[in-house]
C-alpha cells in the first residue's frame, strides 16, 4: 500500500476539482453569448451544447452530450466533513502555535528555532482563512475552539506534556519539541486524509492539502534534526 505522506503529497500536486472546473469553463465557452439568457415562462429550456472533453495522454478528445456533462459538475455545498475538518482544525493550529511560541529563551539549535518560526508564520493565517470559511457555510459562532476535545483530534499534546515541554530548556527542550511537534504534524496529515474522503468544498480542499505538503515536509526536517 502506498505510504500515507506520499499518497498527501500526490494530492497536493493534483487538484481534483481541475476536471469540474475544466467543465464549467466549457460549458460556458460552449454558450455563445456566455451569460444567462432569461427564459419566458413555461417555454421549453434549452439543450445544453455539446462539451468536448480532453482525452488521456494520447488519446483523442470526445464530444460529450450537454445534459451528462452537466451533471458531472459537483455540489459546491460544504458536506459535514467540511465543516467537521475547519472546526477541528482551527484548535489543532492553535496548539501548534501554542508549542511555537515557547521556543524563544529555550530553544538551544538555531534549526529547531527556525521550525518553530515557520508554523508561526504559516499556522496563524490558515486559523484566519479557516475561520473565514466557516463563518461564509453559516457557523460563525463556532470557531473551531469549543466542542472537540483533544482525544477527538490525533496528535495533540496533552495538557502533561505542554507543561513538560514550558518547563524545558536547551537540548532537551530541543528533543521534546521536534518529538511532540512530529506526532503533531502526523495528526493533520491524518484529518487531512479522512476530509479526501468525504469533502466536496473546492476551497476546504485546497487549504487542507495546502496543509499536508507544508506538514510533511516539517516532518521530515525535524525528523533530520532529532537526535538519535
Amino acid at each position: 500500500m502506498e505510504p500515507r505522506r506520499s499518497r498527501l503529497r500526490r494530492a497536493g500536486r493534483t487538484a481534483p476539482a481541475l476536471p469540474a472546473a475544466a467543465l464549467v469553463v466549457l460549458l460556458g465557452g460552449c454558450s455563445g453569448a456566455g451569460a444567462a439568457v432569461a427564459v419566458p415562462s413555461g417555454a421549453v429550456q434549452p439543450t445544453p451544447p455539446p462539451v468536448v472533453v480532453p482525452g488521456a495522454p494520447g488519446e483523442p478528445a470526445r464530444v460529450m452530450p450537454g445534459e451528462e456533462a452537466a451533471a458531472l459538475l459537483p455540489d459546491a455545498a460544504p458536506t459535514e466533513a467540511d465543516i467537521r475538518f475547519l472546526q477541528r482544525m482551527i484548535p489543532h493550529h492553535q496548539q501548534a502555535l501554542d508549542m511555537a511560541a515557547l521556543a524563544p529563551g529555550r530553544v538551544a539549535d538555531p534549526a529547531v528555532a527556525a521550525i518553530a518560526d515557520r508554523i508561526r508564520a504559516a499556522q496563524g493565517p490558515e486559523i484566519a482563512v479557516m475561520q473565514s470559511l466557516l463563518a461564509e457555510h453559516g457557523h460563525a459562532g463556532h470557531s473551531g475552539h469549543g466542542g472537540h476535545d483533544h482525544a477527538d483530534m490525533p496528535g495533540m499534546a496533552t495538557e502533561a506534556q505542554l507543561a513538560e515541554l514550558a518547563a524545558a530548556s536547551g537540548p532537551a527542550f530541543d528533543r521534546l519539541f521536534l518529538t511532540l511537534m512530529i506526532a503533531h504534524h502526523e495528526g493533520a496529515l491524518t484529518m487531512v486524509e479522512e476530509l479526501l474522503t468525504g469533502g466536496r468544498d473546492i476551497r476546504v480542499g485546497e487549504l487542507a492539502q495546502g496543509i499536508a505538503v507544508t506538514q510533511a515536509t516539517e516532518i521530515e526536517r525535524m525528523r533530520a534534526l532529532l537526535p538519535e
